[in-house]
C-alpha cells in the first residue's frame, strides 16, 4: 500500500504554481470553445437582421448561464469547508470567464458565416492575399510579400493541409473563429505574468476587448499580448540582481522566445513600442546592484528572440525600408490627435467625425482617460509595469505624429492610424490600474493600522511591485478584511455583465449587412460561389459569383 506522501503526490502537483496555471489553461481554452460549438447548431438565416438579433440573444443567454455557474462555484467554495478552496475557485472562475468572453465573439463569427464555407470577405482584400500567400508557402514557394509576418501564413498553410486538403480559403474560416476564441485565454495568461487572477481579468482582459477582432484576429492578439510581456521583461530586469543565474537566464530566454513568436506573427506593434521600452530598460537596469546579471538577462532575452525571429528581423531591416503604404484611408483625413475609436477602412455613413466633445471638442471619455492616465503615473511612478506601459503609450503617440507630419511630403501613411489601437489599449490599462493602485494604497494603510494594534500584516506594502500576486491565506484575510469574498464575487458579477455586453457588441460588428461597414465582409462570403459550383445556402436570392458581391469597392476612398 503506497504511503501517504505517494498518495498525495498528484494533489501536491495540482497545488503547485505550475499545476494551478495548467488547470487555469485547460479551463480557459475549454470555455472558449463551448459557445462557438453550441452556435453551430443554431437554425437561422444569418443575413436576416431579426435572425441576427435572435442569435446574439441566444449566445448571450448561454454566456450568462455559464458565467453564473462560475459565480455559483465561487459562492459555494466560500461557504464550504471554511472557504478553504475559495482562492482555487476564484482562479478557475476568472479563467473560465476570460475564455467565455472571447468564445462569445467567436460564436458570433460562427453565426455570421452559417451556410458558407468561405472566410470573412472570401478571396477579396486582405483575406484573399493571406489565403493566396499561405497556399504558396505551404507548397514551398515564396509568399507575395517578403515583409509580411510569416507565422500566420505558415499556420494557415499547414492547418489547411491537415484539415482541409490544402484548401487555405476554407481553412481560414476555421482560424478566424478559433483565433477569436483564443483571444481571451491568451490575454488572460499574458497578464498572469504580472497580476493575480481577478486583477488579470479586470485590468488586462477587460481593456483588451475593445480590440478583439474576428476578421484578422492575430494582429490585435499580438498587441494585447505584447504589452504585458514587455512589462514582465522590464519587471524581471529590475529584479535580475537578486535572482539565481539559472533562473535568470531561463526567464530571459523564455521571454525572448515569446517576443520572437509575437514578432513573427505581427511586427508593427514592435515599431510603435520600441522607443518606450528602451527608455524603461535604461531606467530599470540594475546599474549599481547587478550590472552583470542585468546584461546577462538582456543577452539571454536577445538570444531567445534572435533564435526564433532573427532571419525575419533581417528581412524587415533590409526589405522593410522599401515598403511604402500609399493608400490614404478614412482616418488619414481626420484629426491625428483623435484615437479613441477606429471606424475601420470601411467606415460606412459618416457625418462629422470625430464627434464634437464637451470640452474644447474633446469628449468626456477622453478627459476621464487622460485624468486616470495621469493618476496612474502619479501612484505608480516607481513601479516598472506602470512606467513601461506609460512609456509605450508615449512612444506610439510620438511615432504617430512623426509619420503623420511627413505624409504630405512623402505621400505615404505607413499605417500610422493603427497606433489608435495601441494608444487606446495602453490608456485603458493605465486607467484600470488606477483602481489597483488605489486599492494597494488603502490596503497598505489598513495593514499599518492593524500592525499598530499588534495584528499580523497580510497585505504587501505600497512600495511592493504590482507584479507580485501574493495570496494570503483565507483565514488571515477573513480576520482582517471580512469583505474580501464579497468584493471578489461582486467584481466577478460586474465583469461578467461588462464582458458579455462588450462581446455582444463586437460580435454584432460582423453580422452580415450590405451597409459599407465591416459587416460587408461576411456578407460577401455568402455571395461567393463554392468550389463545387453551388451557391452558399443563404446567398441573397440564390445568386452568387466567382468573387462575390463587389459593391464594397464603392466604400473604399
Amino acid at each position: 500500500m503506497p504511503d501517504r506522501s505517494e498518495r498525495s503526490a498528484p494533489g501536491r502537483a495540482l497545488r503547485s504554481r505550475g499545476g494551478l496555471l495548467l488547470l487555469e489553461g485547460v479551463v480557459a481554452f475549454g470555455a472558449a470553445l463551448v459557445l462557438p460549438y453550441l452556435a453551430r447548431g443554431f437554425k437561422l438565416n444569418p443575413l436576416d437582421r431579426i435572425a441576427q438579433v435572435s442569435g446574439l440573444a441566444a449566445i448571450q443567454l448561454r454566456f450568462a448561464l455559464l458565467g453564473l455557474v462560475c459565480v455559483g462555484a465561487v459562492v459555494l467554495a466560500m461557504r464550504l469547508r471554511g472557504g478553504r478552496h475559495f482562492d482555487l475557485a476564484t482562479r478557475i472562475a476568472c479563467a473560465a470567464v476570460a475564455g467565455l468572453a472571447s468564445g462569445f465573439v467567436a460564436a458570433g463569427a460562427v453565426v455570421s458565416l452559417l451556410g458558407t464555407p468561405w472566410p470573412m470577405f472570401g478571396l477579396n482584400g486582405d483575406s484573399g492575399r493571406i489565403v493566396e500567400w499561405a497556399h504558396a508557402v505551404a507548397n514551398g514557394q515564396p509568399s507575395g510579400s517578403p515583409v509580411y509576418p510569416p507565422m500566420p501564413l505558415y499556420t494557415l498553410g499547414y492547418y489547411a493541409e491537415w484539415f482541409h486538403g490544402g484548401n487555405t480559403a476554407y481553412a481560414f474560416k476555421d482560424l478566424q473563429i478559433l483565433g477569436a476564441a483564443a483571444f481571451g485565454p491568451l490575454v488572460y495568461f499574458a497578464w498572469r505574468l504580472l497580476l493575480s487572477p481577478m486583477r488579470a481579468l479586470a485590468f488586462g482582459v477587460v481593456p483588451a476587448f475593445a480590440l478583439i477582432d474576428a476578421y484578422k484576429p492575430y494582429s490585435q492578439t499580438v498587441l494585447v499580448l505584447l504589452v504585458p510581456v514587455l512589462a514582465a521583461m522590464v519587471v524581471a530586469l529590475r529584479r535580475s540582481a537578486k535572482g539565481s543565474w539559472r533562473l535568470l537566464l531561463l526567464k530571459g530566454a523564455g521571454l525572448g522566445v515569446a517576443l520572437g513568436v509575437l514578432f513573427l506573427t505581427y511586427s508593427g506593434w514592435f515599431l510603435w513600442s520600441a522607443a518606450g521600452v528602451l527608455f524603461a530598460v535604461l531606467l530599470y537596469f540594475p546599474w549599481k546592484t547587478g550590472p552583470l546579471k542585468g546584461l546577462s538577462f538582456l543577452g539571454a532575452t536577445l538570444a531567445g528572440f534572435l533564435v526564433v525571429a532573427g532571419s525575419y528581423l533581417k528581412v524587415m531591416l533590409v526589405d522593410g525600408q522599401n515598403t511604402k503604404d500609399y493608400v490614404f484611408r478614412f482616418d488619414n483625413f481626420t484629426d491625428p490627435a483623435y484615437y479613441l475609436m477606429w471606424r475601420t477602412d470601411m467606415p460606412g455613413k459618416v457625418g462629422e467625425w470625430p464627434l464634437p466633445g464637451e470640452y474644447a471638442g474633446v469628449g468626456l471619455f477622453a478627459v476621464v482617460t487622460f485624468v486616470c492616465l495621469g493618476i496612474a503615473i502619479w501612484l505608480g511612478l516607481r513601479k516598472p509595469m506602470v512606467v513601461t506601459i506609460a512609456a509605450m503609450f508615449i512612444s506610439a503617440w510620438l511615432m504617430r505624429m512623426y509619420i503623420a507630419s511627413h505624409m504630405y511630403e512623402t505621400q505615404t501613411v505607413q499605417l500610422y492610424t493603427r497606433t489608435n489601437n495601441q494608444l487606446l489599449y495602453c490608456g485603458m490599462i493605465l486607467c484600470a490600474l488606477v483602481a489597483h493602485l488605489v486599492a494597494q494604497r488603502l490596503a497598505a494603510r489598513g495593514a499599518e493600522a492593524s500592525a499598530g494594534e499588534d495584528a499580523p500584516s497580510v497585505i504587501p506594502s505600497a512600495s511592493a511591485s504590482v507584479s507580485v500576486p501574493t495570496s494570503p491565506s483565507p483565514t488571515a484575510v477573513r480576520s482582517g478584511f471580512p469583505g474580501r469574498e464579497g468584493a471578489v464575487i461582486g467584481a466577478l458579477c460586474a465583469l461578467l455583465l461588462l464582458l458579455g455586453t462588450a462581446s455582444s457588441s463586437m460580435a454584432d460588428r460582423y453580422m452580415p449587412a450590405k451597409d459599407g461597414t465591416y459587416r460587408v465582409l461576411p456578407w460577401v462570403s455568402h455571395t461567393i460561389r463554392k468550389q463545387d459550383g453551388k451557391c452558399p445556402k443563404f446567398a441573397p436570392e440564390h445568386v452568387c459569383s466567382k468573387d462575390g458581391d463587389q459593391s464594397w469597392l464603392s466604400s473604399i476612398r
